[in-house]
């Protein structure tokens, strides 16, 4: 039972998690494959955050118990965010899991397989910690550009539409040394650019350091060229870490800041704790500080109660600000949630269906028009890898905007600049000067 095959589901600290995961499992004598129909053992990284993430988690579940009438040895396991939230529904006998485990409990894993191969029984592990940050694990990573980095864990906001509190605990950060010591680890592995990760990152602090201080220890270290983050929370965005942004040219000039709602009225069901006007005022002192800034959102559409009119307030906000880019959901509900509690989800699928395309057809437009103000700029652009097209390499801005140009035999990690020629709303394309 030593082959283990991994598939990884939602946000980026999913896929950090992956990559402790099989640190955990290579250091006990696990080895990893990239093929199910070879693997002993399954595992799936579950996300909560979504209804879609669910669908796909158990339509791939169908498929692996075709695997397991072949093989009555294989163990199948659901770790992560919707293992801490349905863990019931997982071990029912039908689901056939054998394993579901929480984001604070991988390093069980190995006995937990152990157990299972040695007595055919379900284990399961599901209790949050307050301590738990995995510092002492370095993850296993594909080699690349990118490396996630994930600062702290948990979260303390309780948004009422937000499983994320329940799923993986209360706010932890971990020890600015480790994290430096980790960073440059990943210098010396060949990454260019790190990017820290938080489900709130600038609510960071350990001891006397807040996220700002961290932000200016990384790029400290030689060898890395870039700093990005992900997600900071509107309600405590740090004036500190803007004169920073300002200034320091490794800390990349992108903020992905959530609006969720623009509504006053389904902020405050969402617990989102600021106001249209507090944001609003939030993004004018961001782009004063931060000249060029991009700036990318998440907003749902069809909360409980949202009304045409509040809706209407949403459209207005991204008209507003003019955001490069978003991602836009509809609302789901979630079990465990304030908003499942004690808001009935009484908008009609088909509304929050045409809310969501109206709203995508409007970010289209706006990302069109905030692309066309690239044109003819010339952008230092960090090298990731091929196009589509056999000729062309895709790499990302300062701005995390993706640009596609001619392959002049650069490398992944390489920086070359590029001249804007044309524009589609989602990518910049141009020729290297």
């Amino acid at each position: 039972m030593n082959k283990v095959y991994i598939e990884t589901y939602g946000c980026q600290m999913n896929e950090y998690d992956t990559e402790i995961v099989k640190s955990i499992l290579k250091k006990n004598n696990f080895t990893i494959t990239e093929q199910p129909e070879e693997a002993q053992v399954i595992f799936l990284n579950t996300c909560s955050v979504r209804e879609n993430a669910h669908l796909k988690v158990h339509q791939r579940l169908s498929v692996f118990r075709q695997l397991k009438k072949k093989n009555k040895n294989l163990v199948m396991g659901v770790l992560g965010c919707m293992a801490q939230n349905l863990r019931k529904e997982l071990l029912d006998a039908s689901v056939g899991v054998d394993i579901v485990a929480g984001p604070d409990s991988y390093k069980k894993l190995p006995d937990m397989l152990q157990h299972v191969g040695e007595t055919g029984e379900k284990e399961f592990s599901l209790t949050l910690s307050e301590f738990e940050t995995y510092s002492d694990v370095f993850p296993t990573r594909e080699s690349g550009v990118n490396a996630w980095l994930a600062v702290m864990r948990g979260c303390d906001n309780f948004c009422t539409f937000c499983v994320v509190p329940y799923t993986r605990g209360r706010e932890r950060s971990r020890d600015p040394k480790n994290i430096l010591d980790e960073v440059q680890r990943l210098a010396a592995e060949g990454f260019s650019q790190v990017t820290l990760l938080g489900q709130n990152v600038n609510s960071y602090r350990y001891e006397g350091t807040d996220f700002a201080d961290l932000i200016a220890l990384v790029s400290e270290i030689e060898g890395i060229k870039r700093i990005r983050f992900t997600s900071p929370h509107p309600k405590d965005f740090p004036v500190k870490l803007l004169e920073i942004m300002a200034v320091n040219k490794k800390v990349c000039r992108h903020i992905h800041l959530p609006l969720q709602s623009g509504n006053d009225r389904i902020l405050e069901l969402m617990n989102r704790t600021y106001t249209q006007k507090e944001y609003l005022n939030l993004v004018d002192q961001i782009r004063t500080k931060v000249h060029g800034v991009t700036l990318t959102t998440d907003v749902i559409v069809g909360f409980p109660t949202e009304s045409d009119s509040d809706y209407q307030d949403t459209l207005s906000v991204m008209e507003k600000v003019g955001y490069d880019s978003a991602f836009m959901f509809i609302y789901s509900e979630r079990k465990q949630t304030i908003a499942q509690r004690k808001f009935p989800d009484d908008v009609p699928a088909g509304t929050k269906s045409d809310r969501l395309t109206n709203l995508f057809n409007v970010q289209r437009r706006i990302s069109l028009r905030k692309n066309r103000e690239d044109l003819d700029k010339v952008f230092n652009v960090l090298v990731e890898g091929p196009a589509k097209k056999p000729d062309q390499l895709m790499g990302r801005n300062d701005g995390n905007k993706i640009v596609v140009f001619q392959n002049r035999g650069q490398r992944a990690g390489d920086f070359v600049k590029v001249k804007i020629e044309e524009v589609t709303p989602n990518t910049l394309i141009g020729s290297v000067v």
